[in-house]
């Protein structure tokens, strides 16, 4: 099946690369339009329906009107003279707030905008809500429904917000936005010019590496070029795939889909340009389109093992319970095997139709590169394998020492990110009410017995809540229409975001709700604060449930492809040993060092699966090479070494791009982004320079042809390899010249 592809991709390279430009600028088209149809902004949602932050959920949107797509912001106006407000203007704040409520909001429509982007215009939601206790401002509740994440969503809200500073400052009062929507647009501004000069960077980055590795323009941009095009295919197709089966995404999947996939689609790429230039090296009298298709039916072995390791570990999300676990797995999944398919058919053939011209105008294939680090570090971990290893385990279990005492922080990273015009209104309005007023815990009462509840039969509840130590206020009950159901206020004085609020929702207030519940009725309580405390819950048992399936289906594809008992263990402690390793550093780091409260209750799960899932990637590559040099006559140890030689320079570039790419991420402006952009970029760079070219290829040395037992590689008859003396290797090496470490 692999070869059939790889095959036919070079035999008629023309028309496979037609297709795919044709297909990827289609359906990343499809991708960017559509993508926010595809994707749910509220965690809430992702909650299973048994939780009880997610049964609060349900009884707003039947009893009092919520919608899962709506997003409150708050809106504070004041004098713009500083002075108290007074009656007169408090009824010119209610007033205004009344005409904003009946007067539509259009979305503005820029020039470039997709032919499918949604008309998000609508009329807001606009009550009065409090008065500070020194009358300094007048807090206001807005409401707009759309997906946060939408741009055009977010031209909506920069529309109002502009509607309603002018409606204000005619009267001479000054406003301010927080909350939900005005947190997300003022992120969005602050972070414009970052993620754009990030990008950019990142770009260049890759290219110098490519340009310093092969001295090649085309072998600098045709990996990128390859990597769009299927990289905007796959993110079509999950998007198409996604809405076709009514599954909803999480805002950051598709982004995290695009790292990924700029990832490890040159990673792919670069594992067949240094085997195909050492095709056309060791054998000049060779077409490229015939080099290429010997290249792509070896290499393409390793590059699916590779990726259906990937697609294993990401499967495993389906059994979580947490839902925004659950449909990333699958996500990823879709992708990589598009990425896989494009790394089968398309790679080959642009290698089919470059040949020798790849390499232009690198003299490379003609001059044989003397001795570098590779070959230097073969030889070295084939002589000493004992020390390679002895100082392989110390670096990583120095590292791992950051796991003592390591917490997990389930907040929404208030507070780490950069100090915005909504943040800065927060603080503000901290100043004179509990924190929570802009964004309250909601105590929601059903009716079970058939009756109708009033204020006088939940007197009790509201008074127990109110005695809560850490709640700051209490919102008189508000009743349903038909009074089978009624919602309680809580304003703690903790900001909702904070691990304080959650601790304080999870236990006193839920500890009071069951205590002082009225009988005949059924009480949840929801809002932002019980629904991280909930994902916490949630998380906790897919981590318990995820890591071992993951482990064991990465194991059995080790055991198909390396055809070992003993090689996959060895393999799959090492990464054990990287994922240990690059978690206590990210500990050590954030938690440790910066001060943190914890480390991001994502960054377990992510972590294991991408480096356990890409640092296994490397191990195959270097695997699957020393099982071929072994094959060969001579010593296992000298095999070990060519095989370090010959794989070390790909697994080197391929970890450095990667770790580029992921640690674009640790500059966004989110505590949680930095620590995976951080954390997956150390991870990668342990797995490719620690554990595959070090302990690994030093662990394959120790043991011998034992390491594939029951199923040794078969040897070829033949006088052994000779290594190349000293005086000789400068001349006679086949190793890629690179500069590594």
């Amino acid at each position: 099946m692999i070869r059939a592809l790889t095959g036919y991709a070079t035999r008629s390279p023309w028309k496979v690369i037609a297709l795919w430009a044709v297909l990827g600028i289609a359906l990343a088209l499809l991708g960017q339009a559509l993508v926010f149809r595809a994707t749910q902004a509220s965690s809430g949602a992702f909650l299973p329906a048994d939780y009880d932050s997610a049964a609060a959920l349900r009884v707003a949107e039947r009893h009092f009107g919520a919608r899962p797509d709506a997003n409150p912001s708050t809106v504070l106006v004041a004098r713009a003279d500083g002075e108290p407000l007074t009656a007169a203007d408090e009824r010119h704040v209610d007033a205004e707030a009344a005409k904003l409520a009946r007067r539509p909001v259009v979305m503005p429509r820029p020039e470039d905008a997709l032919p499918f982007a949604r008309d998000h215009s609508q009329r807001p939601v606009v009550e009065p809500v409090v008065t500070a206790p020194d009358r300094g401002f007048r807090l206001l509740s807005v409401e707009l429904t759309g997906n946060p994440t939408d741009p055009g969503m977010q031209n909506l809200y920069r529309a109002f917000r502009e509607q309603a500073r002018a409606a204000f400052a005619e009267a001479g009062l000054r406003t301010g936005f927080t909350g939900g929507l005005a947190d997300t647009v003022d992120s969005a501004d602050a972070g414009k010019t970052r993620s754009t000069v990030v990008g950019i960077v990142m770009l260049v980055v890759i290219l110098l590496l490519h340009v310093l590795v092969f001295r090649s323009f085309l072998a600098a941009l045709l990996p990128l070029l390859a990597v769009s095009v299927i990289g905007g295919a796959a993110a079509g197709a999950v998007v198409g795939s996604a809405l076709l089966a009514g599954i909803d995404l999480d805002p950051s999947t598709p982004q995290l889909i695009n790292v990924v996939l700029v990832g490890i689609g040159i990673d792919y790429f670069l594992f067949l340009l240094f085997r195909f230039r050492e095709q056309l090296r060791d054998r000049p009298e060779q077409s490229g389109r015939a080099a290429a298709a010997a290249v792509a039916g070896r290499v393409g072995t390793a590059i699916t093992s590779a990726a259906l390791t990937i697609v294993a570990a990401f499967s495993t999300l389906g059994v979580a319970t947490f839902g925004q676990f659950r449909v990333l797995g699958p996500a990823i999944a879709v992708a990589v095997l598009v990425m896989l398919v494009g790394s089968l058919t398309l790679m080959p053939a642009i290698l089919a139709v470059a040949g020798r011209r790849m390499f232009w105008p690198s003299r490379g294939l003609k001059d044989r590169p003397r001795e570098g680090v590779a070959a230097r570090m073969g030889d070295r971990v084939a002589r000493r394998p004992l020390t390679v290893v002895v100082a392989s385990v110390a670096l990583l279990g120095a590292l791992a020492a950051g796991l003592v005492g390591m917490r997990m922080d389930y907040g929404q990273s208030g507070g780490d990110g950069e100090r915005t015009a909504a943040a800065a209104t927060a603080a503000e309005i901290a100043g004179a009410l509990p924190a929570g007023v802009s964004d309250p815990t909601g105590v929601f009462v059903t009716a079970t017995d058939g009756g109708t509840l009033t204020a006088e039969r939940l007197g009790g509840l509201a008074e127990a809540l109110m005695a809560v130590d850490g709640v700051g206020q209490v919102a008189p009950t508000v009743l349903s229409e038909d009074r089978t159901a009624a919602r309680i206020d809580v304003f703690p004085t903790a900001d909702p975001r904070r691990q304080e609020a959650r601790d304080l929702v999870s236990g006193p207030v839920r500890d009071a709700v069951a205590a002082h519940r009225p009988a005949g009725t059924e009480v949840h309580v929801g809002g932002t604060a019980a629904v991280f405390a909930d994902i916490s819950k949630a998380v906790d048992k897919d981590l318990r449930v995820v890591f071992p399936v993951a482990a064991a289906l990465i194991t059995l594809i080790l055991l198909v492809l390396l055809r070992s008992l003993l090689a996959p263990a060895v393999l799959m402690i090492s990464v054990g040993l990287g994922f240990a390793a690059t978690l206590g550093a990210s500990a050590l780091v954030f938690q440790h060092a910066l001060g943190r409260s914890g480390v991001d209750f994502t960054l377990p799960l992510v972590l294991f699966l991408f480096v356990v899932a890409l640092g296994t990637d490397y191990n195959i590559l270097i695997g699957d090479r020393i099982r071929e040099e072994m094959e060969r006559p001579g010593p296992a140890r000298a095999a070990v070494a060519r095989a370090v030689r010959h794989t070390a320079p790909a697994i080197a570039t391929a970890g450095l791009v990667l770790a580029a790419s992921f640690g674009s991420l640790a500059v966004g402006p989110g505590s949680a982004t930095q620590q995976i952009g951080f954390a997956t970029a150390l991870g990668i760079l342990l797995s490719a320079f620690v554990l595959s070219i070090a302990l690994v290829p030093a662990l394959a040395a120790l043991l011998g042809w034992s390491i594939w037992w029951p199923l040794p590689p078969r040897r070829a008859a033949g006088p052994a390899e000779p290594a190349p003396a000293p005086a000789e290797r400068g001349s006679g090496s086949t190793e890629p010249r690179v500069r590594v470490g």
